[in-house]
């Protein structure tokens, strides 16, 4: 299938590793040009980037200095032209629970996970404009359901659903999509880096995938890039304001179902 995004720019942030990693392989790999904005980048990945695309784009930044990010986005259009599309993804659950957290550190955990989304929207929106092209705002299931212990995140985490559905609202007169994807349980490097803190990670994964309906298992990078790769580009024309649910079900069905009783 001709995903239609052949030279097309798309901005990563927090494209270096993960599912950030993920979908910029994959823009790459049905002949987009990645754009990637983070703090660092490995050279495995960085390699591969660059033998699936030629004019794939790194450029160094900790997105909490948001007051850098429209120098870096004239950067990318004097070299690339203009942008297409912006894939908000940079953060992490950083646990801050409300019992031992100070407004203080409130603001700091959202310097790291939510200013940023607004900011590179912001900064991305005049060229995205002019190609009639498309955001998409990695958020999370934890906007949706709490998780217990995590104010600050999941509260960004819902803020960014609100500004999708708000920016789907301001740019439809523009032609201009606004997305959300949801991931719930992916088998990430730092969800690996978290099970690592159980006696028996192994155990502790069966116990959560036991709860997704479909499959028992954890969704892959690859099949969150699928569905962010097709919902930014093209092919998915009508579809914007949405919070797409990638997740087997693990958000929306009766975590109760387990087939292998029948």
């Amino acid at each position: 299938m001709d995903l239609r995004i052949k030279d097309k720019i798309c901005i990563i942030t927090g494209g270096a590793k993960g599912i950030g990693y993920g979908i910029a392989k994959l823009w790459a790999s049905e002949g987009g040009i990645p754009v990637v904005f983070s703090r660092s980048m490995p050279k495995e990945h960085d390699k591969e980037l660059k033998s699936l695309c030629k004019n794939y784009s790194f450029f160094e930044i900790d997105l909490k200095n948001y007051d850098l990010i429209a120098k870096l986005v004239n950067e990318v259009v004097a070299k690339h032209k203009g942008i297409y599309a912006l894939v908000n993804n940079a953060g992490a659950n950083d646990n801050l629970h409300i019992e031992n957290t100070s407004v203080e550190d409130l603001i700091k955990s959202y310097e790291n996970n939510l200013f940023h989304y607004y900011a590179m929207a912001k900064e991305c929106l005049p060229y995205i404009k002019k190609e009639q092209g498309s955001i998409l705002n990695v958020v999370s299931k934890t906007g949706i359901t709490g998780q217990g212990r995590t104010s600050a995140y999941a509260s960004a985490k819902a803020a960014q659903m609100g500004f999708t559905r708000e920016w789907a609202c301001a740019f439809a007169k523009d032609n201009v999509r606004v997305n959300a994807i949801a991931p719930a349980e992916v088998m990430t490097p730092l969800y690996e880096k978290w099970l690592l803190n159980f006696a028996d990670p192994k155990k502790q994964y069966e116990k959560i995938a036991k709860d997704i309906p479909l499959g028992h298992r954890f969704t892959t990078i690859e099949e969150i890039a699928n569905t962010a790769v097709f919902t930014l580009s093209p092919l998915a024309s009508h579809t914007t304001g949405q919070i797409l649910f990638a997740d087997g079900g693990y958000v929306h069905l009766d975590r109760a179902l387990n087939w292998d009783k029948e």
